[in-house]
């Protein structure tokens, strides 16, 4: 109940004033005779003057001066009246003792009062309302006991006040009580006790009671009408709060503010905007406090452009703002990111010094958070004399919302230190930045506090604890946690499922959406949304398309584009193109997000098309960025499409996105590198600013190695190090790789030095690189070291490493036999496995079990021979004698034989000098390959191992009249940090006549030793 129409005034103020004394009581003769004094009259006056500017209703919205001056002026009125023997008599004792309770100075009030020579019902109702507004509620209750014993006679303003005394102490049976008293003595009619009665029981839930009292009333005012409809509020029944006002509007009665205030907030209860609207402009100039309304309204509801539109209108109409509405305002603002107009606000609440109020301060640190100016948070956090815990909480959820993980952490341990305790909203913002640190550790001691202040229950907490428990990749804590929240909310299934999705569990992710559809709980986009991405994960069309069944039925595929967007990227990632363009055809409206899901999928089958729906994109007004870029530079990974791409690099820099991060770069590098264009890709790489991250050297070194440009991936590994840059596992590898290509052992075993320094021997994709570079430098023993000493081998590539090492160095029984240990742990062979230890079985010349590890691949473990297999057991069967055999494994092939097992065959009849087999496999191999002098080489081997020289010079004939030339051979060694290359019949090396010179010496000795070499080795 407002005490506005409580205790201010009556309807006609002039005639009926509170302050018009006549009214109450007859004056004794001593009063009279007082006020005719000048002095007298003039304190009076002055009294009475600022009775009447200080009101009520504004109290607390913006009048701290106001009232200052207005105590101060009541404390030299009380001394001027002491000084000139007045005292505490007459009107002037009543007055201010009026003065003092409508300041608030309590011990001053109650001091005056009881010294009164004769106390009016004016002085009574003072100090009623004073113990009311302050929450006193006994002493209400108590004074009205003594002025009813002391035979005082009760006015209609005094039970107002105590009827709203016991509306707030929810006290019905002595409300009740007084509401026998309002009859008794009359006064049911009047509007101040109506009002309070009605609004006394609507607000201790006894509607059907006010409704009685109201339908009682003979002649309702607007101050009756207004208590039923906030009556009807305050029970939870906004419709019967409108069909109230509307039949008020009927019968004539005009609203006031109060009541237009109170049904513009019913409407904005029950949705209806533009109900709210219209009743709004009927109001003839509204105070701060509507205006105030339709901004929160707005920005509550989610229209936050209208929100600051009602805000812009308050300041052309010169309404001055409140608290509240700078508060209001600014909670749009943040959802805007309009950051602009929020630094307007900010020097509006300057300007009225509000800036220091804990709500404006809480939605400025707020806004700026939400528009990423965390520095201009913290600055009005800075500048706060007084700190309570919503400022803190404010500023902990911006630094969280903006990912400064570290940051909230600090400010966390800062908060504790200064004294406050955290409450709920304080430890959702750690636990949320916890959980991008993966702090597990922390987020567990964080757990078992919040269980010691028994928050453990709260909802936010518990969905905040399985956000980190699953982000932290401890998925069974998560569920733990998960399990113990009693009534889960959307957040709590979104924050399990997509913890399951993020880990790859899509098994347990699916049931846990079903799960989450069993109960009852309508999956949001969040949850269809991670849900698509798993099915898009695992290419699960059949349940990507009962989600997308589900996204129909809710609507949610053609109003929620993070959902539509998720589909289209499900649909291209399962290969069906027309379907993700169909949603794209549904969708009302498209984002960039939406438009690059689809430009991803068409680039990777057709980038032609890719490109028309890029500009299609541009005729929508969509502005492409970096995601759109990196999608059209990822298909132009040829040189038959570098043309493209140096366009699309191009309109990068047209557009100024090429500085903006590393995904670009990494793209148009990869561009240039998968067009063999390397020194492009270097140039560009030098345009990069410094500091230049891993990322980007990494992106350089594996683009190189890929290329065969090994040299130059050591050269920027040697640079990236020269620059104090570390490198991760992706680098390592990829150098690494260059290593084993070049046998450049010595490189390796620094990089090994600096893997074991920096902890990434303990990386598992890492060691297994380190397996490989070792075995193809034929260092097979620090290789088998390696794998010993690796902690876990849980991924395939790991055994894989060691099988093959063994096999191609000719550890034939070694390599067998960590097969036979990797078949003991859950580890599943692949088919590079297969190929490793058919490999070994050849070399060791285990024909019988290659033909059955060969079957096994096949039958058990469904995989399909590739051409690498196939010649593998080419060479099986050919280097051991089954040649007949292996010339049938080859017509059984179920494709074409290429040149690999063309010339397996043909190296095994050489070995077995199997003249027919050979000249049909050399057949073959020439038709494939018409200009390698392979074949060649090796018939003719074969013929001059069985003495058919006219074959021989057949041959030779044939490859000078085709123009085949064999190449020469080729040999190296590393000596310090040089790579000497040795090429037959090549004399370009700077020491080439030293070396003659050598070799000469050891040609001389070794026939003087009578050695020949084996001219068909």
């Amino acid at each position: 109940m407002r005490l506005r129409f409580l205790y201010i005034s009556s309807p006609n103020p002039s005639p009926h004033s509170m302050l018009h004394y006549s009214s109450f009581s007859k004056l004794p003769s001593e009063s009279t005779h007082l006020v005719s004094n000048p002095i007298y009259t003039h304190l009076l006056e002055s009294c009475l003057q600022q009775c009447k500017q200080i009101k009520t209703r504004h109290m607390f919205d913006g009048s701290s001066q106001r009232l200052i001056r207005a105590s101060i002026i009541s404390r030299i009125i009380h001394a001027q009246s002491l000084k000139f023997g007045f005292g505490s008599k007459g009107l002037l004792g009543n007055a201010i003792v009026d003065l003092y309770a409508k300041c608030g100075i309590v011990n001053l009030a109650e001091k005056v009062f009881d010294r009164l020579e004769d106390r009016d019902i004016l002085a009574w109702n003072s100090i009623l309302s004073m113990y009311s507004k302050r929450g006193s509620f006994e002493n209400v209750f108590k004074s009205f006991g003594l002025l009813c014993n002391r035979g005082g006679v009760p006015n209609e303003f005094t039970f107002a006040i105590v009827l709203s005394a016991c509306s707030k102490s929810m006290d019905v049976s002595y409300g009740r009580q007084l509401h026998c008293h309002v009859i008794e003595l009359g006064f049911e009619s009047s509007s101040f006790c109506k009002g309070a009665l009605i609004d006394m029981y609507a607000k201790l839930n006894n509607v059907s009671d006010a409704r009685r009292v109201f339908d009682g009333a003979v002649d309702l005012d607007t101050v009756s009408w207004t208590s039923m409809i906030a009556g009807y509020v305050q029970a939870g029944l906004p419709e019967a709060a409108f069909e109230l006002f509307q039949k008020m509007i009927k019968v004539g009665c005009v609203p006031d503010q109060v009541a237009f205030i109170t049904v513009i907030n019913v409407c904005f209860n029950l949705g209806r905007l533009d109900e709210a609207r219209e009743l709004f402009a009927q109001m003839q100039n509204p105070n701060v406090v509507a205006w105030n309304v339709m901004i929160s309204g707005h920005a509550k509801r989610g229209y936050d452009a209208e929100a600051v539109n009602y805000f812009k209108r308050m300041r052309k109409a010169g309404v001055k703002s409140s608290r509240s509405t700078l508060g209001s305002v600014l909670s749009g603002i943040s959802s805007l990111a309009a950051l602009d107009f929020g630094l307007i606000v900010h020097a509006e609440a300057i300007k009225q010094g509000l800036y220091s109020n804990v709500y404006v301060a809480s939605s400025l640190i707020n806004m700026y958070g939400k528009c990423e100016r965390m520095e201009s948070a913290k600055k009005v956090f800075d500048s706060l004399d007084e700190r309570n815990a919503v400022l803190w909480n404010a500023l902990l959820g911006g630094y969280s919302q903006n990912c400064y993980a570290h940051e909230v952490v600090d400010l966390f341990f800062a908060m504790k230190s200064s004294g406050f305790h955290a409450d709920d909203f304080t430890y959702t913002s750690i636990l949320s930045s916890c959980a991008c640190l993966e702090y597990l550790e922390m987020g567990r001691q964080l757990h078992a506090v919040i269980i010691k202040n028994k928050l453990a229950t709260n909802l936010y907490v518990g969905n905040a604890l399985v956000d980190m428990y699953a982000k932290s990749r401890a998925l069974e804590e998560a569920r733990k946690q998960f399990e113990r929240i009693q009534n889960q909310d959307n957040v709590s299934w979104n924050a399990i499922i997509v913890g399951y999705v993020q880990e790859g569990d899509v098994f347990e992710a699916f049931n846990m959406f079903r799960r989450m559809n069993l109960v009852g709980i309508v999956p949001d986009d969040v949850s269809s949304a991670s849900i698509l991405s798993a099915c898009a994960n695992v290419q699960g069309l059949p349940q990507g398309e009962q989600v997308h069944c589900f996204s129909v039925k809710t609507s949610l595929e053609t109003s929620n584009i993070y959902v539509g967007s998720s589909l289209i990227d499900m649909y291209v990632k399962c290969g069906f193109i027309g379907a993700a363009h169909k949603v794209l055809s549904c969708m009302p409206q498209r984002n960039v997000v939406s438009m690059n899901a689809l430009i991803a999928g068409y680039a990777q089958n057709n980038v032609e098309d890719a490109v028309v729906l890029y500009r299609g994109m541009q005729a929508e007004g969509l502005n492409p960025n970096d995601i759109t870029f990196t999608s059209l530079l990822d298909a132009c990974d040829g040189p038959y499409k570098f043309h493209l791409g140096t366009q699309i690099h191009c309109l990068i820099v047209k557009r100024g996105l090429l500085f903006d991060d590393d995904f670009l770069h990494i793209a148009l590098l990869s561009m240039y590198m998968n067009s063999k264009r390397n020194t492009d890709a270097r140039l560009l790489f030098t345009e990069f600013p410094n500091p230049k991250s891993t990322v980007l050297w990494t992106a350089v070194i594996s683009g190189h190695a890929q290329n065969d440009s090994n040299y130059e991936a050591l050269h920027f590994y040697r640079e990236m190090r020269s620059h104090n840059v570390l490198p991760d596992q992706a680098t390592f590898v990829s150098v690494l790789r260059a290593c084993a290509v070049l046998s450049s052992l010595r490189d390796g075993g620094e990089i090994h030095s600096l893997i074991f320094h920096t902890g990434y021997d303990l990386d598992e994709i890492t060691g297994s690189a380190l397996i490989d570079m070792y075995a193809k430098c034929g260092d097979v023993k620090r290789s088998a070291q390696v794998f010993d000493e690796m902690a876990e081998r849980n991924y395939v590539i790991s055994w894989n490493s060691m099988i093959v090492g063994f096999a191609k160095n000719g550890y034939a029984e070694d390599a067998l036999k960590v097969f036979h240990e990797m078949k003991e742990t859950q580890a599943t062979p692949d088919d590079v496995t297969f190929l490793g230890v058919l490999t070994a079985c050849s070399h060791a010349g285990r024909v019988s079990e290659g033909r059955q590890i060969f079957e096994t691949m096949v039958s058990c473990h469904g995989i399909q021979p590739r051409v690498d297999h196939c010649a593998c057991m080419v060479d099986l069967l050919g280097r051991w004698g089954f040649l007949k055999e292996a010339e049938e494994f080859i017509e059984q092939l179920t494709f074409e034989p290429d040149s690999r097992i063309w010339t397996t065959l043909l190296g095994a009849c050489g070995v077995h000098r199997d003249d027919i087999r050979g000249r049909l496999a050399a057949k073959k191999l020439i038709e494939l390959e018409p200009e390698n002098p392979s074949p060649y080489v090796q018939l003719s081997n074969i013929y001059a191992a069985l003495g058919n020289w006219n074959e021989v010079n057949t041959l030779r004939r044939e490859m000078r009249e085709k123009g085949v030339k064999k190449f020469p051979g080729c040999s190296w060694i590393v000596l310090g940090q040089n790579t000497n290359f040795f090429v037959a019949g090549d004399t370009s090396h700077p020491n080439a006549d030293r070396i003659c010179a050598v070799l000469e010496d050891l040609t001389a000795s070794m026939e003087k030793e009578s050695y020949f070499p084996e001219i068909d080795a």
